[in-house]
């Protein structure tokens, strides 16, 4: 008598992030070419200080993608000797110039330099990060305003992909001023691709687990290597994986491969979250120039 076949193991649906952000990179393409047959040139200015190997490379990125868009995109390169002084007199250059609508310092600078203290120092209007204090104040109570990137990209593939937000249960693991605190934020407010119940835990929580178990959208976004494991998460649930390391050249992600067997959509390991964020970026950046001209959607 035969054996009966192992039925195949489960595997969930992949999110990826590249349809999610070639929509948005479309949409934003028009608005500038509109806003350049009206006679104004978005311009999305970079600042990057020191020789790091990966933050220019990310700069070239960047670069690469806003010329394909139709922006200008000026730089300024400071060595890796600059003072405070140094970087926050090329900003308040950057900020007084009407032709620069967005600003990039990239992240991390130097270990002498104070990130924190530079980013206070950028327009509120040109703060392409949307990590302002007053950005994320007018996130709060739900005034405009750019908005941090990798939320703003995560609530993006989550409405493309069709997953229901709205009364559902999200379970946000990390609560940094990057990811965790905004994302809550933006998820809980009433619009139709957000209103949860949202929870915030983190790794200080011994039990953190028990509220990983019982989420119907789990994002993990604590920057620990493969804390996720297929037994955290809820049969079925989605999972996007926001939080990752690296070591050398290798991203490390936050979601264990093996948690897609139990997970009934889950976003890749290369390309969930990373093409949203850079997207999400340039709409910040071209609604900065059309505030600055006056356009208003």
């Amino acid at each position: 008598m035969s054996e009966t076949p192992a039925a195949p193991a489960h595997e969930a649906r992949l999110l990826p992030g590249k349809p999610v952000a070639d929509a948005v990179l479309a949409d934003v393409a028009q608005r500038v070419a509109k806003l350049r047959e009206g006679g104004v040139q978005p311009a999305l200015a970079t600042v990057l200080v020191g020789d790091d190997d990966a933050s220019a490379g990310y700069i070239r990125i960047k670069q690469r993608q806003a010329a394909e868009l139709g922006f200008v995109s000026p730089h300024e390169h400071l060595s890796a000797t600059a003072t405070q002084d140094d970087l926050h007199r090329v900003i308040d250059r950057l900020n007084a110039d009407p032709a620069v609508h967005a600003l990039l310092i990239q992240y991390p600078p130097p270990a002498h330099l104070d990130y924190d203290a530079a980013l206070m120092t950028v327009d509120p209007d040109k703060d392409v990060d949307g990590m302002h204090p007053l950005n994320l104040g007018r996130l709060s109570v739900g005034l405009p305003g750019p908005r941090p990137c990798t939320p703003a990209g995560i609530e993006a593939l989550l409405a493309h992909h069709e997953i229901p937000v709205a009364g559902r249960e999200v379970v946000i693991l990390g609560r940094g001023a990057t990811i965790g605190r905004p994302l809550a934020m933006m998820l809980a407010q009433k619009r139709p691709t957000a209103n949860a119940a949202v929870t915030v835990v983190h790794t200080g929580v011994p039990d953190w687990e028990r509220y990983t178990r019982r989420a119907e959208i789990l994002v993990a976004a604590a920057g620990v290597p493969g804390i996720i494991q297929p037994e955290h998460v809820r049969p079925g649930a989605t999972v996007i994986g926001a939080g990752v390391r690296y070591e050398g050249r290798r991203l490390l992600p936050d979601v264990a491969e093996e948690v897609a067997r139990v997970a009934g959509a889950v976003t890749p390991r290369i390309g969930g979250v990373g093409p949203t964020t850079v997207a999400m970026l340039f709409r910040n950046a071209i609604e900065a120039a059309e505030k600055a001209a006056g356009v208003s959607r």
